[in-house]
């Protein structure tokens, strides 16, 4: 039996306690054990891709012995989507782990930090890649624990407040996920979800009905959809950059993730020919749009710049969101839209974890963080501003790097589900003009910042560490962007079978 997605999941627990009583000698010991593991874990995964494409059934799965008495077994598995998922997650940290080397340096207790990191891990990864529904939210919560430390601990003025913010919301969140969860059980006797979309399909949609809301609200405060969004500005704007890339970059997406995959592909089809199926969905798109809108607002008029590439990922969600509202099934494979907001969680990971970056690269080098007192600083951190201007033109849709194509993707499957049901013809030109403000917003950013005079003349470039991370992420929105078809591929091997 292949045991390449339980490598990949048990390694990251397994190194984090070694991270720290190696880090208690030399921190950067302790950052490269980690970045090993991470590299290794990668690697395994990649490994998979082959099987994903090439198979008939597209998917990796292994299963293990677990709990007789609820009928559980231990099962991973890796499709299309979960894979292209826990790639860009794993690349992420990465990058938040060479960055941090010199971000974080001379920080209290970077042993714990590392450790932390590689236990975070573990639940980001195991979201993405179980079908048993007890383990999918013991990694949920798994997640809130490193994330609340690591934001507690190293983040900037107000931090173990905006960190018990995101404990509380995201925990409250969950427990509609546990219900969810348990009348699942009580409906099916499985704790499986490919299993739990069959029988779910004789159960009565009023009844699936109550239980595909709870989820998605559980899912929705963890994706930061307005209004489940309170916690999300505080929290991304007071963690250290490293984590504020992998709050935006992969948490929230996880909730994303969470709704395609538990609300939409497991319970959604026993709903999908009533009633409540077409009510759900545009459901869905009217909250799409509210975020995309209040986030693109907010990130206009912010003055913090960490506070205006949050409310970005507020927007951002709307986009995803918009394009998982599309979800009608009417062939075997995902429709247009849909692919395109999968995709856009994929682009938006590398461009938004870079926009975090080179925020972060920013505060170092200024000790400043609003926009009114910063500018110039293009001649003074050419490397910074150069990758800076790739996220920001990405976030904003600009043809040729990531979020273009998988925005395009988005509103062609809005306009072609129009076709069908008019009600998206409206919400699809209304996300067209949310285009317009993410421009609008970006573009005061950079300026803001990078171009003008100078008004702070000792500023200089970040250190090697910092600058390589940031250059390599922006290669890679860059790469997205001209070649988007090795996730598109991974992607549309998904199907409704």
């Amino acid at each position: 039996m292949s045991v390449t997605l339980l490598a990949v999941f048990l390694m990251p627990a397994v190194v984090s306690p070694f991270a720290y009583f190696v880090g208690r000698r030399s921190v950067k010991a302790s950052a490269l054990l980690v970045f090993l593991a991470t590299l290794a874990d990668l690697s395994l995964l990649l490994n998979s891709v082959s099987i994903i494409l090439n198979s008939d059934s597209h998917m990796l799965i292994e299963s293990y012995h677990w709990i007789p008495m609820l009928g559980a077994t231990f099962t991973l598995f890796v499709d299309g989507v979960s894979l292209s998922m826990a790639i860009i997650t794993l690349v992420l940290i990465l990058a938040a782990i060479t960055y941090s080397v010199n971000y974080m340096e001379g920080k209290a207790s970077l042993p714990i930090f590392y450790a932390l990191l590689s236990l975070l891990s573990v639940g980001l990864v195991g979201v993405f890649i179980t079908s048993n529904l007890l383990v999918f939210y013991f990694c949920w919560e798994l997640m809130l624990i490193p994330t609340y430390f690591i934001i507690g601990q190293w983040g900037y003025r107000q931090s173990y407040r905006a960190a018990f913010k995101f404990f509380i919301f995201t925990h409250a969140g969950a427990v509609f996920l546990l219900l969810g969860i348990g009348s699942i059980y009580m409906l099916t006797g499985t704790l499986d979800m490919f299993a739990a979309k069959t029988l779910l399909l004789l159960v009565s949609p009023d009844t699936v009905r109550w239980l595909l809301v709870a989820l998605t609200v559980g899912f929705a405060v963890k994706m930061a959809v307005v209004p489940a969004h309170i916690w999300l500005p505080d929290a991304h704007s007071e963690a250290p950059a490293p984590m504020s890339a992998l709050l935006s970059g992969v948490i929230i997406e996880a909730g994303a993730y969470a709704i395609f995959r538990v609300s939409l592909v497991t319970v959604y089809p026993s709903v999908a020919t009533s009633s409540v199926g077409a009510d759900f969905l545009h459901a869905l798109t009217i909250f799409a749009l509210i975020s995309a809108f209040y986030g693109a607002f907010n990130a206009l008029v912010e003055k913090d710049i960490k506070r205006i590439v949050a409310y970005s990922s507020i927007s951002h969600m709307g986009y995803v969101l918009f394009g998982l509202s599309l979800f009608a099934i009417r062939g075997p494979n995902l429709p247009e839209g849909v692919t395109g907001g999968v995709l856009h969680l994929v682009n938006h990971a590398a461009s938004k974890g870079l926009f975090f970056l080179t925020a972060g690269a920013v505060m170092r080098q200024t000790k400043e963080r609003n926009i009114d007192n910063l500018g110039g600083l293009a001649g003074k951190m050419p490397y910074t501003t150069t990758a800076s201007g790739i996220a920001a033109l990405s976030i904003a849709g600009v043809p040729a790097l990531a979020c273009f194509i998988s925005e395009f993707l988005i509103f062609v499957g809005g306009y072609q589900a129009s076709g069908f049901d008019s009600f998206y013809f409206w919400p699809t030109t209304l996300m067209l003009v949310a285009t317009v403000f993410t421009l609008a917003y970006v573009l005061r950013f950079f300026s803001g910042v990078f171009l003008g005079q100078p008004k702070n003349e000792n500023v200089t470039e970040t250190p090697i560490l910092m600058k390589a991370t940031m250059i390599g992420l922006a290669a890679l929105v860059i790469l997205l962007g001209v070649w988007p078809s090795f996730f598109l591929d991974l992607i549309n091997t998904f199907t409704f079978a």
